[in-house]
């Protein structure tokens, strides 16, 4: 095969690393973006709670709450067609085992000077649980929406080529530029950008760079429907509480437990799971798979999860299962501490240039800018 020359490959298609190769584009630059899958915003993108996240998640991650914030006005102005700003949307603490406290919460939204608004009684909770009830301002965004923009986007952009199925297996350094060998082609390039999130280390091996630290977790999102609680959203905090929120514009809720979500754990810095064999090769540790369409998944823990949230509501409220959705997540090793979920964007090597953006949350895309 041929070798093209490029100014930047990246590995990865899901939201950070279509952002960063329109990024790029968008300056001149030619880019070749690499996904495994035969199409984009297969996993970790796809699957989540669409929380566009202002800051209230993070009450013991100052840091994080404060990166969170501080995207979210242009997020959404950006994004304007793709999100739902129109839910109500209440965050809670519970009387039982929380880390945080009704006094430090309000503390924290104070200091973030984010709305944080007592409500002392609403006919739709369970007061007899809850320490005490917030209406907050929080929104969400579509995944499905936000997929179907950025693919048609970097499709039909003259300066980047996509290559879906595709994965390097082999990487050189001569000393100025990368050559790149993949099973679509060979590639010579300054500059590298690994936006893989499970694969980070897989991808880092290939080019003979560090691990980052990390730990992995089979996770489920469940979909559900309510009359009574539809266009709302309950957030529980903070420890192994969960939370009911609208999914973007569909018309579904979306139900995450702290508990229940995470299915499976692996603190090997490559997700290593039993459901993993070498009989599946579309997932492996070095290059994981889409877990919701995968005959190995784990059964539902939705209802475990519902019986947990349940308690937190009236019983003017009920709730339908509909289906889960599952993906590997993957987070730093020390945001065990503070619950953190920092996007780290570090330059693993300076010549040629090699970065691992390892992402925190979806509004936290531009901080791509800044680094590169």
């Amino acid at each position: 095969m041929t070798t093209a020359h490029i100014d930047y490959l990246i590995v990865g298609g899901g939201l950070f690393g279509c952002y960063a190769a329109l990024y790029l584009a968008n300056k001149g630059a030619t880019v070749v973006l690499l996904e495994k899958e035969d199409r984009l915003f297969r996993k970790a993108s796809l699957v989540n709670q669409a929380r566009l996240h202002g800051g209230y998640h993070y009450p013991r991650s100052v840091a994080t709450a404060a990166m969170s914030d501080e995207h979210k006005a242009r997020f959404t102005d950006e994004h304007r067609d793709m999100v739902n700003f129109t839910f109500e949307k209440y965050y809670a603490i519970d009387r039982h085992g929380s880390f945080t406290d009704a006094g430090q919460f309000e503390r924290f939204c104070t200091y973030l000077g984010i709305r944080c608004a007592r409500e002392e009684q609403h006919p739709l909770f369970n007061y007899d649980r809850l320490e005490a009830l917030y209406r907050t301002e929080e929104y969400s965004f579509d995944p499905v929406l936000l997929a179907q923009h950025y693919t048609k986007r970097v499709a039909t952009h003259a300066g980047i080529t996509l290559l879906t199925t595709t994965l390097p297996h082999r990487a050189e350094n001569n000393g100025t530029d990368w050559m790149v060998y993949t099973n679509n082609g060979t590639f010579k390039t300054p500059v590298v950008i690994n936006a893989t999130y499970a694969a980070t280390n897989a991808v880092n091996r290939i080019f003979g760079l560090r691990d980052l630290e990390l730990t992995h977790e089979i996770s489920e999102i469940a979909f559900l429907t309510s009359i009574a609680f539809d266009q709302k959203g309950l957030t529980v905090m903070d420890g192994p509480f969960g939370s009911i929120m609208p999914y973007g514009r569909s018309g579904l809720l979306s139900l995450s437990s702290v508990a229940y979500t995470h299915h499976n754990i692996s603190y090997e810095n490559l997700p290593r799971f039993d459901c993993m064999s070498d009989a599946h090769p579309a997932c492996l540790p070095h290059a994981p798979g889409v877990c919701t369409t995968c005959p190995r998944r784990p059964a539902p823990n939705a209802p475990k999860m519902l019986a947990q949230m349940r308690v937190y509501f009236s019983d003017q409220v009920d709730f339908q299962y509909f289906f889960s959705y599952f993906t590997i997540k993957s987070k730093l090793k020390a945001s065990h501490i503070d619950d953190g979920r920092p996007t780290e964007i570090t330059r693993l090597q300076n010549q040629p240039a090699f970065y691992c953006l390892f992402a925190g949350k979806v509004n936290s895309i531009y901080e791509i800018e800044k680094m590169l």
